[in-house]
């Protein structure tokens, strides 16, 4: 029995140690640290994938720079640093992100922020949990899809590109969309009907995304198109056609258990000692 709860223990904590490990540190400019350089960060933030548990690295000298927090995009974009939601001045700081959304960073240096140095960051959604030997049924989960993959939200060199990218996909409600583009270039617009979406029409979008980076949640069944505004660029590929399925039949509640409660049941089955007849 002692070695049974043993055995238990310890693969109880190896379990924990992979959840609690897969959290990823960035440095923030990499090589370069955090200092003013112009677009630089926009174009370092777009090429990684944050979630909930990662944390940002911030290397600089302090006594002539900081990191500060603020709470909106409007102070993000005019550096306005009046009303900070935190604010480091080590040198050396690592900041975790506790919760999904996006998190905005500039200096309090005017000068310097209005110059490049300043960083905006979305966060998708929490580390994954390892799970244990699969159960007899699986249950649907969420997905995210970055819409057109490498390519990213841009004019295409083919026009059909978006197109064969999502008629490879099987999309569900609740999957999420994940838009990467230049906001200074191009926007997201949710539209309504076909014919909107085949002539390019702009006029009544059921909404508009323009941050650049941008998720979007598929909450209903059926047809989601999605277009830009600007000129020339939707007519040459620039728009997606998404069909969307319902959830399939959730499995009878016995078997709805989380994965820790999955994990648990496991060991207990696989290591308490049966009686023998």
């Amino acid at each position: 029995m002692a070695t049974t709860t043993r055995m238990f223990c310890f693969v109880l904590v190896m379990f924990l140690m992979g959840c609690c490990c897969s959290a990823k540190i960035y440095k923030v400019g990499d090589s370069k640290g955090w200092r003013a350089k112009h677009g630089s960060y926009h174009e370092w933030a777009k090429r990684k994938e944050f979630q909930v548990g990662d944390s940002l690295m911030f290397e600089y000298d302090g006594n002539v720079n900081d990191v500060t927090q603020v709470s909106s995009r409007l102070e993000y974009q005019f550096c306005n640093s009046l009303s900070p939601k935190a604010v480091y001045n080590t040198g050396h700081d690592v900041v975790t992100l506790t919760e999904p959304g996006y998190h905005f960073f500039i200096t309090s240096d005017h000068s310097q922020c209005v110059a490049g140095q300043k960083l905006v960051v979305f966060v998708v959604h929490d580390h994954p949990i390892p799970s244990p030997p699969p159960p007899r049924k699986i249950l649907p989960f969420r997905k995210d899809y970055k819409v057109g993959d490498s390519n990213e939200w841009r004019v295409p060199e083919e026009s059909d590109f978006y197109s064969k990218w999502s008629e490879e996909k099987q999309f569900h409600v609740g999957d999420n969309l994940l838009f990467y583009y230049n906001d200074q270039v191009d926007d997201v617009l949710e539209i309504n009907s076909d014919l909107e979406f085949k002539s390019c029409d702009t006029i009544s979008p059921v909404a508009v995304h323009n941050a650049g980076q941008d998720l979007i949640r598929l909450t209903k069944p059926g047809i989601h198109y999605f277009i830009t505004s600007k000129i020339g660029h939707c007519e040459a590929g620039l728009k997606l056609r998404v069909v969307v399925r319902p959830l399939s039949k959730s499995v009878p509640k016995k078997m709805q258990l989380s994965p820790f409660d999955r994990l648990i049941k496991w060991l207990h089955d696989s290591f308490t000692p049966h009686p023998h007849h």
